[in-house]
């Protein structure tokens, strides 16, 4: 017999993804370029030159078994390594090598981190808006995924009824800041009020209670500003990082888990994930994608297109009387539809060729999402249909 539980995803295909398979249809029919699609998160700038430098010169002069050959369960040493003085240098940190554990990008780092520090039965709390995805990672290991209802006046965190949802059950709270779909960047007053609340229920409970940070868009953040380091503020901190977005990378699949070296147990973890590794069939990602990224460790692609196109998208929004939160960083916007039902708005808007995300599967009802990562000519050419549609369907 089948499984019956993969069985019944069948019919919980990503509402995301369905809206891309349909500007692609539709780009087949009218031109992909009359498509103002802002369904799918996939970075529109190239690789750094220096990162496509790196890889031919590992192919064409590196030891052909090591580029091609297995790495080592836990990574390649000198990559953990490099990534951890980065990380130090940049955050203030103390992590050595054995505190990296490279992963298949963040969703492989999400996975192996909560099945570190939960079993079947547990609970972990995150934070709406949220990225719809965390609730198959979560349902994979058995836990309970609860959500936090949104604080929609600023997106940080929703800290009364946080307070309200904790419970002794709870083994991990899991933050994505900058914020899929929201945009939002959690302050350092938000990062350091929710530690003092963890530290706090740690004492109350008996138990450690880990914080999973989530942190693929930490490196596009807007107005010169930067992203607090969430492990800064909490020792039980797992940091779970992918160079997708930072050297435009989505389809190499690398990232890591980074344990913060004061948290409890800090040097048995990443062997954890190694064996954890060897029950999910993990078994670390591609050694050239790991020595190529750590040759390039401290750089990023040409990130400002993202919040040249976020400017052009929150005036033209503003202007057009939408409630609309501005970015802090990432690249999606989530303004608040123009009619209760997010999802009867984003259907209207297909009509006008503009594929919006509606907001009930990131937790919070009566948004859209907006991901800008696609070129400022098109973001400039997509204010009009979107001035169309206001015009002729809601008399704005």
């Amino acid at each position: 017999m089948i499984n019956e539980q993969y069985k019944a995803m069948l019919g919980g295909k990503s509402v995301i993804r369905e809206l891309s398979e349909y500007a692609t249809k539709r780009g087949a029919e009218i031109g992909y370029e009359n498509v103002f699609d802002f369904s799918l998160g996939n970075p529109s700038v190239p690789a750094p030159q220096d990162f496509t430098d790196a890889m031919v010169d590992l192919y064409e002069h590196g030891d052909p078994v090591a580029i091609h050959g297995y790495s080592p369960s836990l990574g390649i040493p000198s990559v953990c390594a490099t990534i951890a003085d980065s990380l130090n240098r940049r955050f203030g940190m103390d992590y050595e090598g054995r505190h990296i554990f490279p992963t298949t990008g963040a969703a492989g780092a999400l996975s192996h981190a909560m099945r570190a520090v939960t079993k079947p039965g547990d609970e972990i709390i995150t934070f709406a808006p949220y990225f719809p995805e965390y609730q198959p990672y979560v349902n994979g290991t058995g836990a309970h995924l609860t959500v936090i209802p949104a604080n929609t006046a600023n997106f940080q965190i929703n800290f009364e009824a946080f307070e309200a949802a904790l419970n002794p059950n709870v083994q991990a709270v899991l933050i994505n800041t900058p914020n899929n779909p929201s945009g939002a960047v959690y302050s350092a007053e938000t990062l350091t009020r929710l530690a003092s609340i963890l530290e706090s229920k740690q004492r109350e409970y008996g138990h450690d209670i880990f914080l999973i940070s989530d942190e693929p868009y930490r490196e596009i953040v807007f107005d010169g500003n930067t992203q607090p380091y969430p492990a800064r503020f909490y020792a039980n901190t797992l940091t779970c990082y992918s160079f997708s977005k930072s050297l435009s990378l989505p389809g190499e699949r690398i990232g890591y888990v980074a344990v913060n070296p004061k948290a409890t147990d800090a040097d048995l973890l990443v062997p954890m994930m190694g064996q954890i590794s060897r029950g999910t069939g993990h078994n670390c990602p591609p050694s050239s994608i790991q020595l190529g990224v750590a040759k390039v460790i401290d750089e990023t692609s040409d990130l400002s297109v993202y919040e040249t196109n976020m400017n052009l998208l929150y005036d033209a929004l503003t202007s057009l009387g939408f409630d609309v939160v501005r970015p802090g960083g990432t690249f999606y916007i989530f303004p608040k539809a123009l009619e209760e039902n997010a999802t009867a708005f984003c259907m209207k808007a297909k009509d006008y060729d503009l594929i919006l995300v509606p907001s009930e599967s990131f937790g919070v009802p009566g948004y859209f999402r907006m991901a800008y990562c696609i070129d400022t000519e098109k973001v400039k050419r997509s204010i009009g249909a979107l001035e169309r549609f206001v015009h002729e369907q809601y008399g704005k």
